[in-house]
């Protein structure tokens, strides 16, 4: 079988019409060009292993745009009131990334100091002056250090709170610097998505956030601070999510407390509805559109808010999976074969778990294709394992792929969210470089990590030094 049949119908050429790149397995540009190579952004990708190495990230300019523009001009149409759309940056947080989400108006969704520092001088690098940076920046986690909560209130991002002990450090940090701080209260809405049980936030039973039976307890201690300045509310139900209707039921349980914390005298003007929109990664799999997902979203918080009686909130949005992850594939040369009879075949690649921990991590599967042999049919059933010293190092377990030799170049499709992001560095071996590529020019993103990188903050005490 050939992989335009295989598949299923999608079309390996320029679309025009550009449809919700979170339902397509390649990014938008990806074609075959007259080698009967895979070509992304206009580059061939077999070209871009030459000169680049493997493995190799490569991100497509123009699936990542859309994916944003789709996103933000979505809450334009469905929603009434003001809207923003923000990026969760823990999908893949890079400069380049950064630079090019906020030129379509995304803001940015942070997770750590690390985060808000790199997206921070990614804005300003990119001409963004304070004021901008200040407004579309969020601060998320479940234990934020002292550190990092002073980071936030000096660069005047909003904060995004997630239980007692933040609040109550943020309310003595605040008052101790006599700085405001605009928070968002994140809280537990118990909705239970069919998804994987390690990306369920929204239940009950999670890490996240205040449960609900706390949120008054809670506004009553906002409401006595000097320097805190509420400004809305938070949740998150889960990622990799396929169905629309726990959405709907989100925006009840947020419009309901809302209208209390109004009640309680807090200065509400936004509520934020997270993100989770799930990708195509496999054949089988079938997410709703970007478009579709907003509706639904826009749709509820609306008549939520209709529905007590709420003026419409500004409606914060957090995608990261379904903005960055078909936008980008991962290139590796392929090396030995080992044949068992009757058992399985193995091709090894030259990565791996390092770049691509999901496999091992979440059992996560992925489409993959042959990229210097695009016009041959998929013949054999091979299993594609890493390089690591793990028996559980496989990238995906018996696939069709075209028959296979030594440095060939394997490519895997959606690879942009929670590849780089949760790279390492097992095995002492270096996180690949990343490309952007767009209109046929490759520009290097991320450099590859040498040997000297790797031993760059070891140390080794004098007294075993010669």
């Amino acid at each position: 079988m050939l992989l335009t049949e295989k598949l299923s119908g999608e079309k390996l050429v320029n679309s025009s019409n550009s449809p919700s790149p979170n339902q397509r397995l390649l990014p938008l540009t990806a074609k075959i060009n007259d080698k009967n190579h895979l070509e992304i952004g206009g580059c061939d990708v077999v070209d871009l292993v030459k000169q680049y190495g493997s493995p190799l990230y490569i991100l497509d300019e123009k699936t990542l745009r859309t994916c944003a523009i789709q996103y933000r001009d979505a809450f334009k149409e469905y929603y009434p009131g003001e809207s923003q759309v923000i990026y969760a940056s823990k999908a893949w947080s890079c400069m380049a990334i950064v630079s090019i989400l906020a030129s379509e108006g995304i803001g940015f969704d942070v997770v750590s100091g690390g985060e808000l520092f790199t997206t921070t001088k990614a804005l300003e690098m990119s001409g963004y002056n304070g004021d901008d940076i200040k407004e579309k920046i969020y601060l998320h986690g479940n234990n934020k250090s002292i550190a990092e909560l002073e980071l936030a209130i000096d660069a005047g991002c909003k904060i995004i709170v997630d239980n007692w002990l933040e609040l109550e450090t943020l309310a003595q940090l605040t008052a101790k610097k006599e700085q405001s701080a605009k928070i968002l209260i994140r809280l537990t809405p118990g909705i239970e998505c069919h998804t994987h049980e390690y990306i369920r936030t929204g239940s009950i039973d999670s890490k996240f956030g205040f449960d609900l039976n706390q949120l008054e307890a809670v506004f009553t201690f906002i409401k006595e601070q000097n320097f805190i300045e509420c400004i809305g509310l938070h949740a998150h139900i889960g990622s990799q999510i396929f169905e629309l209707e726990p959405h709907n039921d989100l925006g009840g349980v947020l419009a309901d407390w809302f209208k209390k914390a109004l009640d309680y005298g807090l200065p509400l003007t936004e509520l934020n509805v997270g993100g989770g929109l799930g990708i195509r990664y496999t054949e089988s799999d079938d997410p709703p559109s970007i478009a579709d997902w907003v509706k639904t979203v826009a749709t509820a918080v609306t008549k939520a808010c209709e529905e007590r009686g709420l003026a419409l909130p500004k409606l914060i949005a957090e995608p990261g999976r379904s903005m960055v992850a078909t936008s980008c594939i991962t290139a590796y040369t392929v090396g030995g074969k080992k044949v068992i009879p009757d058992v399985r075949t193995y091709i090894s690649v030259d990565g791996g778990m390092s770049d691509n921990p999901r496999p091992i991590t979440y059992q996560s599967l992925y489409q993959m294709a042959i990229a210097s042999k695009m016009d041959q049919e998929h013949s054999e059933t091979v299993t594609v394992a890493g390089k690591h010293c793990e028996s559980g190092d496989i990238l995906i377990k018996d696939i069709q792929l075209p028959d296979t030799n030594p440095n060939d170049i394997l490519v895997v499709f959606a690879t942009g969210a929670y590849n780089y992001s949760m790279a390492s560095n097992y095995n002492r071996i270096g996180r690949p470089a990343a490309v952007l590529v767009n209109e046929g020019e490759s520009s290097l993103i991320i450099r590859r990590e040498t040997y000297d990188d790797l031993v760059r903050q070891d140390l080794l005490p004098t007294r075993l030094a010669q």
